[in-house]
């Protein structure tokens, strides 16, 4: 898939979300998430007859999360998501590492060929910087208004990812395989 359009694709539910939050509240904004979610999920899975594992995942625990924020009336549920879901991600991580195993690999592995080392000290960098997001999460919807956490959430945790993946390439380009460098 097209990378703008993947980008698009995961970045447009977070914008709806932000702009349904700014217009009429955390539940109909939880609601307009969920919704367009699913059509991200549906597009995405109508273009490449696949959904990738992380959105899919995540689209998981929206609705699940979204739909006791709803039912429940309790914004509490939507705003312990993004925690839940990245300190898991963290945990898959270092659990597939304690396993021998690079989950990273095995997700990117066909787009990236770099060495097991590489492989080892990306999946030990996503996985604390997964952890660090979640914890981040709780500090901002602990000690900030709701606005202010959505904010957060659309504008601060995606730059802050992108910024992340963006000081790794020096790492990948220095793990690739020889093949791949050619």
């Amino acid at each position: 898939m097209n990378p703008v359009l993947k980008f698009a694709l995961e970045l447009g539910p977070l914008l709806v979300f932000f702009f349904a939050n700014a217009k009429a509240g955390i539940f109909w904004a939880t609601a307009a998430f969920m919704v367009a979610l699913l059509i991200s999920l549906a597009l995405m899975y109508g273009l490449v007859r696949r959904v990738p594992t992380l959105p899919l995942v995540t689209g998981i625990f929206v609705l699940v999360f979204g739909g006791l924020t709803l039912i429940l009336q309790d914004e509490l549920f939507i705003k312990l998501k993004p925690t839940i879901v990245n300190a898991l991600f963290g945990l898959i991580l270092l659990g597939g590492l304690a396993a021998g195993k690079s989950f990273l690999k095995s997700l990117l592995g066909e787009a990236f060929k770099m060495t097991d080392e590489g492989w080892r000290k990306l999946t030990w960098r996503w996985a604390l910087f997964f952890f660090f997001l979640a914890l981040a999460n709780e500090v901002v919807w602990r000690n900030y208004t709701t606005d202010q956490w959505v904010a957060f959430k659309v504008f601060g945790i995606m730059p802050l990812t992108i910024l992340f993946s963006l000081i790794q390439v020096p790492t990948m380009f220095r793990h690739r395989l020889e093949e791949d460098r050619a």
